[in-house]
């Protein structure tokens, strides 16, 4: 069913649909491109909506692709799971159910819980992933970063009095990110109850005994990862600190033909904080291992900062 998009955050010539994946749970679905070409699927991280790849989404249809965004179960405009159900099983069966309208392989980008998500899919389906590219998440990430991410997530379940509340919140976890003077961007990430306060957009049940941000799928990813065939790409935010080097050697026996790109000046939310960055590196892997035949994005001079692949630089 299609719907309109809203507030401007949806890239220029994109489709919005509601599409459902499950019993009582329809994701809010934008797609752009040529509807012909190959596909390359964003997915958010846990807190996040699909509006944070507008513009990686924007770059990557005028690459000559198609893309598709959505918010995940739980968040955005997509709908709540009745039951609470976010667990490692309903988020890959959603993305798998996505990807079954497609009639060949995707190329798979995702951040955070998004990252791991299809990290499993890739194990699970890899006749049905083309390429995979995780922003800043390892199978098994840096426990400092973990409950750092995972406190910003929880503390703060009373709500905000207003958006400069909410605005404070997100300064003290990520500093480094320069304060928009424009706050009213930040009410895609909030909702406002009848109590007046401003809340996180998302279902508070995602941090249940099964969180999905930072993800706990440690034991599903791990039995997944030597069945991943598709040519794989670790964007990693260097001023981040869920990933370290135990976790990125750990990847790379997992997943051996695993590519790494530091991106300097990035923390946890990569694309946010370095979109330029973000985007040329995902468009220059795209170009090298899933390429639009005959058109722009099958060619281009190599990363201006080398990709580092096993051990070699």
């Amino acid at each position: 069913m299609p719907i309109a998009p809203s507030g401007g955050l949806t890239p220029v010539g994109f489709r919005v649909d509601r599409v459902k994946v499950a019993p009582q749970i329809s994701l809010e679905v934008a797609t752009g491109g040529a509807t012909d070409a190959p596909v390359v699927a964003f997915l958010h991280g846990g807190g996040q909506t699909r509006h944070a790849w507008k513009s990686a989404g924007a770059e990557m249809a005028k690459a000559g692709y198609r893309v598709l965004l959505f918010d995940a179960r739980g968040h955005g405009g997509s709908d709540w799971s009745p039951h609470g159900d976010y667990s490692a099983t309903a988020l890959t069966g959603d993305l798998v159910h996505l990807m079954a309208a497609e009639r060949q392989p995707l190329a798979l980008v995702g951040a955070s819980m998004g990252g791991m998500t299809s990290f499993l899919v890739a194990g699970r389906h890899p006749e049905r992933v083309a390429a995979l590219v995780l922003v800043d998440i390892v199978p098994t990430v840096n426990p400092q970063g973990a409950v750092r991410i995972h406190r910003f997530m929880t503390e703060h379940g009373c709500g905000f009095a207003s958006l400069e509340e909410a605005a404070d919140a997100i300064a003290a976890y990520n500093p480094a990110r320069a304060r928009s003077g424009n706050l009213s961007g930040l009410m895609r990430y909030l909702r406002r109850r009848e109590d007046g306060r401003l809340y996180w957009h998302w279902d508070p049940r995602l941090m249940g005994t099964q969180r999905v941000e930072p993800p706990t799928f440690v034991s599903e990813a791990r039995a997944m990862g030597p069945a991943i065939t598709a040519p794989t790409l670790l964007i990693r935010g260097m001023l981040s600190d869920m990933i370290d080097e135990a976790g990125i050697q750990d990847l790379r026996t997992l997943v051996p033909q695993t590519e790494i790109l530091e991106v300097e000046g990035a923390g946890h939310m990569v694309a946010g904080d370095r979109n330029d960055a973000f985007n040329d590196g995902v468009l220059r892997f795209l170009r090298r291992h899933f390429p639009v035949t005959g058109g722009s994005a099958g060619s281009g001079p190599p990363l201006a900062k080398p990709i580092i692949q096993g051990e070699v630089a």
